[in-house]
């Protein structure tokens, strides 16, 4: 049901990466080992007790830790960094959201909870899309907590996407009523949200205050960057090409020095009826690599509105497929969607400063074999407040330079067998290029105008032999060592027949629980176009020979499984969201030491309820926020037979929601 709705189903399909380019193993570098022998400690692990309760349905044991770390009976754990002495949690199936012994929770918002004076109050059976503009949206999916006042914060979140059939009882898909397709197009979008401080340390929602907003598919945005006014993004609806109605399948994101809030559409493709019936080889073709299939949509919005109808408006597709920014500190502004950053599936948009004050995004496609990327503005950030500074940055990334990357390894490629096994020299590692695609109205990509590099990004990247790698997702730079961490959540597709095999980046054959590989641009500068690169994790059950957790000793760490979303607390730990955790237990949220002797520890933090996913974890001072985007989404579950009852217990329908997690005591974060 998750991939039906999510993302069309994408992973019943083949791969639209069907470029014949050059795999990352074909152009890699055939040198001598230069590491040696394996490093001391990423010798293969014993089992930890937790991983024997993938098999069964119910929660397992916690995970085992040496009295030295803390011990059965303790509340925290004593060594390894700070801000992750807090004692793992157990893998489990449990339809609760689980958090480590000493730590409470709450739920700050969920699905059709109200924003305005004037919000309905929210019922599973008088829905509306009248009422859903007003209330908060479906699929929460990244979340960013920016500065108010003292005692609020500006919460800013995605809506991902719906699941018709576990929100409105009786649904037919075959026939969806008009109603309940307006009230999904309202469940989309986007949310701004003010909070307040509570005195118990939790956060509350201030409903009607002057800053909270919904936006969605019925929303007013704006193109802007080279793309704007083009022939291939006029409408009838819109014959100038500069204006869209709404956001679709908004997914990570970031936020920028100057204050706005970045937003990925990622998986629009699913929208969007009767690729089946175009004709022109060329769209045709454009549609294909995106994903554009088939005839009727499972949601069957064309019914409603023909803009969803490719025989009748060709170009809105183009419209969708980038990353929008929205200005969250201004009521009465028009959020714009920057063509300057490329289209394609966007999961993240991470900006980080450059040494000379430029700013850098950085960017995964998430698809399997697609691509990582990083645009470059061309102008410096101006700092401060002030109009002029305002007016500046408005502008900084309509103007850059596209990247999309290609890494080498260090290693013979005798060395890397896809079964995990790493090189002689103990690391999966090497060395990397930023591979420019275009830059203002220049094309680097034969054959490609600057325009259609930005609308058709995937077939320019192709060209140009980017490394096709594992479902890249969540792109952020640390912001204490600079170092950028790439989530590449998994891709079983690695390794068949007909498929880009194994390499040093990528170096499992089905890669069914994912890796996390860690960039580091030459001078620590993100203007660099080179980098050296290492994957921090190989993910799974420790227990499993083809997992790899920085050296560290594999006896100590959590199971991990399919890394999504990731952030960074004030240490500068490495936190990771899961999604799809294919061992058996529930996704999760997982804290990572990158650097020192604890390197490679990993300490899973909470669990999310049945059938949910992790995603948008803030990690502060004294609190930890995660999205739990939809619960009891199973095969088979709809809104007349739940398969969770969570956040509301009883008999009521899952609702996605804003979990909030602090310590009872009102102490640190795992400290």
């Amino acid at each position: 049901m998750t991939c039906l709705y999510r993302c069309g189903d994408a992973c019943s399909h083949d791969a639209p990466n069907t470029s014949s380019n050059e795999t990352f193993a074909d152009v890699m570098a055939q040198v001598a080992s230069r590491r040696g022998v394996l490093r001391a400690g990423a010798v293969i692990g014993a089992a930890t007790a937790a991983t024997a309760a993938f098999a069964g349905p119910v929660a397992a044991a916690p995970v085992s830790l040496p009295a030295a770390q803390g011990g059965p009976a303790s509340t925290t754990v004593k060594k390894g960094p700070f801000g992750l002495r807090f004692r793992p949690v157990a893998p489990n199936t449990a339809d609760a959201l689980t958090v480590p012994e000493g730590y409470t929770q709450d739920v700050v918002i969920r699905w059709g909870d109200p924003l305005f004076k004037d919000s309905p109050r929210w019922s599973p059976t008088t829905q509306s899309g009248a009422a859903q503009r007003r209330q908060f949206g479906f699929n929460n999916d990244f979340l960013a907590l920016l500065p108010l006042a003292r005692g609020t914060q500006l919460l800013v979140a995605n809506h991902e996407y719906t699941t018709e059939e576990m929100m409105y009882p009786g649904y037919d898909p075959a026939n969806p009523t008009k109603e309940q397709v307006e009230t999904s197009w309202a469940a989309h979008g986007l949310s701004v949200v003010t909070v307040q401080e509570t005195r118990s340390g939790s956060l509350k929602p201030v409903v009607g205050h002057r800053l909270n907003r919904r936006f969605h598919t019925q929303s007013r945005f704006v193109l802007t960057g080279p793309v704007a006014g083009h022939a291939l993004v006029r409408t009838k609806a819109d014959p100038k090409g500069r204006t869209v109605l709404g956001t679709l399948n908004n997914c990570s994101g970031g936020t920028t020095p100057w204050g706005t809030w970045l937003t990925a559409e990622e998986n629009f493709n699913q929208y969007f009826a009767n690729a089946a019936q175009v004709s022109d080889p060329t769209t045709a073709q454009r549609l294909a690599r995106y994903g554009v299939s088939g005839n009727a949509t499972t949601r069957q919005w064309e019914k409603f509105d023909e803009r969803f109808d490719l025989t009748v408006e060709p170009n809105e597709v183009n419209r969708f497929g980038w990353i929008v920014e929205i200005d969250p500190y201004d009521p009465t502004s028009t959020p714009r969607k920057r063509t300057a950053l490329g289209r394609f599936k966007h999961e993240a948009a991470q900006p980080r400063i450059t040494k000379d004050g430029r700013v850098a995004v950085y960017m995964g496609d998430d698809e399997r074999f697609d691509y990582l990327y990083k645009f470059v503005s061309r102008d410096k950030v101006k700092k401060g407040t002030s109009r002029a500074a305002k007016r500046h940055n408005d502008t900084l990334l309509d103007h850059g330079t596209l990247y999309v990357a290609r890494l080498t390894g260090d290693s013979p490629s005798a060395q890397i067998d896809g079964s995990g096994t790493l090189p002689k020299d103990g690391e999966f590692d090497g060395s990397g290029a930023w591979i420019p695609l275009v830059s203002g109205d220049r094309s680097f990509v034969q054959g490609f105008t600057a325009e259609e590099v930005l609308l058709f990004t995937r077939l320019a990247a192709d060209q140009v032999g980017a490394t096709k790698m594992d479902r890249p997702e969540d792109v952020e730079p640390s912001p204490v060592s600079g170092k950028v961490y790439v989530a590449l959540t998994n891709n079983s597709n690695r390794g068949a027949s007909g498929k880009a095999g194994p390499d040093e980046a990528n170096p499992r054959k089905a890669n069914k629980n994912g890796h996390v590989l860690e960039l580091t641009e030459r001078r620590n500068d993100s203007a660099s176009t080179r980098f050296e690169w290492n994957l921090l994790l190989v993910c799974g059950d420790p227990s499993d020979p083809s997992t790899y957790f920085g050296g560290y000793d594999k006896s100590q760490v959590s199971p991990i499984s399919c890394p999504d979303n990731v952030a960074f607390d004030r240490h500068g730990n490495l936190w990771i969201s899961t999604d799809g955790n294919a061992l058996g237990s529930n996704d999760g949220l997982f804290g990572v030491a990158v650097e020192g002797r604890d390197r490679g520890l990993t300490r899973q933090f909470l669990t999310v309820p049945f059938g949910a996913e992790t995603c948008g974890p803030v990690v502060q001072r004294k609190r930890v926020l995660v999205c739990v985007q939809h619960p009891g989404e199973k095969d088979g579950a709809t809104a007349d037979a739940p398969a969770s009852h969570w956040p509301d217990g009883g008999t009521s329908l899952p609702r996605p929601a804003i979990a909030l997690v602090r310590r009872k005591d009102g102490g640190d974060i795992g400290a």
